[in-house]
């Protein structure tokens, strides 16, 4: 039995090539064909051999078959993907890993790996962005009454909405940029780290090898590369899938048939809603994203343990890396396709807006006649006590609240019926929210730029 990640349910064809077996086992030839080429120029194993290895490494396809038949005899994936390789190489097959110890390998195709991943993520996490910022610019002006405690509170606009969890993504975007130079490092140090495998050269084979794979160095390391740099990688996408889920959270909720101001789009004549209910159109690709960013966040915890290790190495981190890795890297590529799809096809409702605003009966006004009685000289404590029993008075019998203050003589002895009637025929106040949002939609452009100029790619082979 496969599982959904394997057998092509989530993710982008691109990424669950990236994190394959049979990726894998490339990248680790194409780490073996570097280590050869510049042992042989260093004099390390004779040149010969050096650029035999290193030129079949480059049109090497590895026989996973024979691989698997290896495997099954030497139990060591490593050891059997370098067989397989070095069987191909013949006459020259001894010299392959010469002086390393398979972490070396293991984790510098991981190091490719990890940064294809990278690269690919912050490409879709732009995409993600550019779409928020079209959106605010398209839609952002629409004014509708903000929620707190999943009651109403004051108008806001529906960009200020959106760019809020733009600036969100904008933190994502940034945090991944600076944990790509924590996260990405290979090595080629040895049993132990020492390089003592590697002879008088060893720092030198190191550094070349890693260079000539356009990796950078560590500055000190064991046997394998440090699982904190790994785990900071893991608990980005944890984050970001938080973020995501923040967003979606949001347009499920305004999606409900009492709200009905946002919505996903949905294919009419194609598309079920519900199996039994014709009527349904459900937020099934939000809800989608809310339940990957479920499982998302549950791979924190074991590469966290995986920063632990026995001495200068074990094997504790390996078997679960197989499954913590991927998935990690499928499950944000799925919920970031995912939710640039919602949003690019966004169905917007300014007539739900404004009836739900409407619908507040002028309780949003509360704040603006707090301040103005103080303003005029009311105990704070005293205004907010009226305006308090106002406002139950016009709940509790479906009345509008700057009716009922005007029946408040307290309240009118400092703000008149007339005053309060001009609050009431203003346009709603949403304060500085469409220059909050161009703020937000310039710094995220500011910052997808500098990610573009920067960008570094390391495509799967």
């Amino acid at each position: 039995m496969t599982s959904p990640v394997e057998d092509g349910r989530y993710g982008s064809p691109e990424m669950r090539l990236l994190v394959s077996d049979r990726n894998r086992y490339q990248l680790f030839v194409r780490v073996e064909g570097a280590l050869a080429a510049v042992q042989g120029q260093l004099g390390v194993i004779p040149s010969e051999a050096a650029g035999a290895i290193a030129a079949r490494a480059r049109d090497h396809r590895c026989d996973l078959a024979r691989i698997a038949e290896i495997e099954t005899v030497s139990r060591h994936e490593l050891y059997a993907v370098v067989q397989q390789f070095a069987e191909s190489c013949a006459p020259h097959g001894r010299y392959v890993h010469h002086g390393v110890t398979s972490s070396d390998v293991i984790d510098t195709a991981l190091a490719l790996q990890l940064d294809a991943a990278i690269g690919l993520l912050g490409e879709r996490l732009g995409v993600l962005m550019a779409a928020l910022c079209r959106q605010i610019a398209e839609e952002g002006g629409r004014v509708m009454i903000g929620r707190t405690h999943g009651q109403h509170a004051q108008p806001v606009t529906l960009g200020f909405k959106l760019a809020v969890f733009l600036d969100q993504l904008t933190r994502c975007l940034a945090r991944l940029a600076e944990l790509r130079e924590r996260a990405v490092r290979g090595k080629v140090a040895g049993a132990v780290g020492s390089l003592g495998g590697l002879g008088p050269q060893g720092m030198a084979v190191q550094r070349a090898v890693l260079a000539r794979l356009g990796l950078p160095e560590p500055q000190i390391c064991a046997q394998a590369v440090a699982r904190d740099r790994i785990a900071e990688f893991v608990t980005w996408t944890a984050l970001t899938a938080a973020c995501l889920e923040n967003l979606a959270t949001e347009i499920r909720n305004l999606q409900r048939t009492e709200i009905g101001e946002l919505a996903e789009s949905f294919a009419e004549g194609d598309q079920i809603g519900s199996s039994a209910m014709p009527h349904k159109r459900n937020p099934v690709r939000s809800e989608r994203i809310c339940s990957l960013a479920r499982l998302l966040r549950s791979l924190v915890g074991p590469a966290l343990e995986n920063v632990v290790t026995w001495h200068e190495r074990d094997l504790a981190n390996s078997a679960n890396e197989r499954f913590t890795l991927p998935q990690a890297c499928v499950l944000l590529d799925e919920m970031l396709l995912t939710t640039t799809a919602v949003v690019d096809d966004l169905r917007v409702f300014p007539e739900r807006m404004r009836e739900n605003l409407d619908r507040s009966r002028h309780s949003h006004l509360s704040e603006a006649v707090l301040l103005a009685m103080v303003d005029r000289g009311t105990d704070r404590l005293d205004a907010y006590r009226a305006l308090q029993r106002a406002s139950a008075l016009a709940a509790r019998d479906d009345r509008d609240l700057v009716a009922v203050l005007a029946d408040d003589a307290a309240v009118t002895a400092v703000l008149p019926a007339p005053d309060l009637a001009a609050l009431a025929e203003a346009a709603a106040d949403t304060g500085f929210c469409e220059t909050l949002a161009q703020e937000t939609v310039r710094r995220a452009e500011e910052a997808l730029a500098q990610t573009t100029e920067g960008a570094r790619t390391c495509p799967a082979q």
